[in-house]
């Protein structure tokens, strides 16, 4: 399954669920987001992994794919952590979302079969792939965008950690500058990009 693709192996995961149980959702995203910290991921996946299943039973997934959506829900959150803002609502809030939009993905990739809970999910599974395609096209332009709109050794940390999934360490070797570097040049980066594309999260 995706999230087996992070390499966790169970005692990994045991050894993530200590202290971290007891801390805030915001602080263990966080901790993904700065140091790739796989036990404040399994940390949240104890969290939340029960939750969101109940929803995606809710949804009309089967058990086996209630359980690989929030596989996939988990591993989002790995890869996209840095983009959460706790200025911006829960955290709870931030992963539910996510949930639900891959929920979506799922349905309107199987639209040719009937699904019950269509109406629950509020989609227009009607509309012309045409146009999923273009609006696939305008984002990816947006991004690109967006990316040229930073100074160059900006660019050079957001692409090293979000394309390549490099952990702010590996960052700092392959770019020969401190690690605080490395961290305050994301920070400036993603201030800059949210209010850019804070639409497309």
């Amino acid at each position: 399954m995706a999230m087996y693709a992070l390499a966790m192996t169970d005692a990994q995961i045991e050894r993530g669920l200590g202290p971290a149980d007891s801390e805030d959702p915001s602080s263990l995203i966080r901790r993904v987001a700065e140091e790739r910290d796989k036990g404040a991921l399994a940390a949240l996946f104890k969290l939340f992994a029960p939750k969101l299943k109940t929803m995606m039973l809710r949804l009309g997934a089967s058990d086996a794919l209630a359980e690989d959506l929030v596989q996939e829900t988990l591993l989002s959150v790995w890869r996209k952590a840095h983009l959460y803002s706790p200025e911006r609502g829960a955290a709870s809030t931030w992963i539910f979302t996510i949930a639900r939009n891959l929920r979506i993905d799922q349905v309107r990739r199987l639209s040719n079969q009937p699904y019950q809970d269509i109406e629950t999910l509020e989609l227009e599974l009607d509309a012309p792939s045409s146009f999923a395609i273009t609006a696939q096209q305008e984002i990816v332009g947006r991004v690109k965008k967006a990316l040229t709109a930073l100074p160059p050794d900006q660019q050079d940390v957001v692409r090293l950690s979000f394309v390549h999934d490099l952990a702010h360490a590996e960052i700092s070797t392959k770019l020969g500058i401190p690690l605080g570097t490395v961290k305050s040049r994301l920070r400036l980066a993603y201030d800059r990009l949210r209010p850019l594309l804070e639409d497309l999260q």
